[in-house]
């Protein structure tokens, strides 16, 4: 089976495409830049991909090109809309096309965080920012154009290796040359490590169980916890980590309070995803080899 893959040089890209694989799929993998493995295919350009899709005509898609920089997508609200939905309105109008099979990735971030415990796949969205609403937008227009489709909600990202830009690669970085970090504490997620989201959308797309899902990591936490546990499973037993709020760090974008989720719907299936503090185990023992 023909896999297309778009984002396939991001940071889940570099986990997902290795999985089909060994799954048993041909991956052709695109971004907007080519190289030697990648094929070069810009998703906001609906005749480049009509072109890319038409030639290679895959059984099934997997959409994980997006604008992520959560901050960009606020102070530049065109390219947010461009990307992350005009985007993917292209993937999906090609699917619908040729009947293909979509896969797209969004964002545990849809919500305003006012709710007391974990959102599931049943409450209603309402982002606070371009990015999130964006995203949501790329959501809705999947849902009302395609039939066989799944919307696959990650959480706070983690993995990529060397291509690791985020908040844990950020960590590690400062941890070689700092004894003190201060570190947002009043904001909650799910960390989700791509290599576990990865694994979980093969097996929910194997099921043909289409529709939409959250897939995190179990455990809801802040940033500083997250930090206290990079330190500890390094080793770094000489680092102070100090909270802060997010008052003290503004940034561009609003963030919801908490983007925690309940991966409720895999839980019906019988699913469940391991803790986030194994996962980040596993990544950190990873990641500093690499590095």
């Amino acid at each position: 089976m023909k896999a297309l893959v778009t984002g396939a040089s991001g940071m889940l890209g570099s986990a997902l495409c290795p999985l089909l694989l060994k799954n048993g799929y041909e991956v052709y993998p695109t971004d907007i830049s080519s190289n030697g493995e990648v094929m070069g295919m810009d998703i906001r350009d609906l005749a480049q991909v009509k072109e890319v899709v038409g030639r290679e005509r895959p059984c099934i898609i997997f959409h994980l090109a997006a604008e992520t920089d959560v901050d960009k997508c606020e102070v530049d609200m065109d390219h947010a809309f461009r990307v992350n939905t005009f985007g993917t309105e292209n993937m999906a109008l090609i699917s619908q096309q040729y009947n293909i099979p979509l896969i797209y990735i969004s964002t545990c971030g849809v919500f305003d965080g006012r709710k007391s415990v974990p959102y599931n796949e049943f409450d209603l969205p309402n982002p606070v920012s371009v990015y999130s609403k964006s995203k949501l937008e790329g959501e809705l227009i999947v849902a009302k154009l395609l039939n066989r489709y799944f919307i696959f909600r990650a959480g706070w990202m983690i993995g990529g290796g060397k291509k690791d830009k985020k908040f844990v690669a950020k960590i590690v970085e400062l941890l070689k040359t700092k004894d003190t970090l201060t570190v947002v504490n009043d904001k909650i997620g799910n960390p989700t490590f791509t290599q576990d989201f990865s694994e979980c959308i093969i097996k929910i797309v194997k099921s043909g169980r289409y529709g939409l899902y959250h897939i995190t990591n179990k455990g809801s936490v802040s940033r500083y916890e997250i930090a206290c546990k990079i330190v500890e499973f390094l080793g770094k037993n000489k680092v102070t980590v100090k909270a802060i709020t997010s008052a003290s760090y503004p940034l561009a974008a609003p963030r919801p309070d908490s983007e925690a989720v309940d991966n409720y719907k895999l839980k019906l299936m019988g699913i469940e995803m391991r803790s986030w503090e194994e996962a980040l185990k596993d990544y950190l023992s990873e990641i500093v080899k690499v590095r």
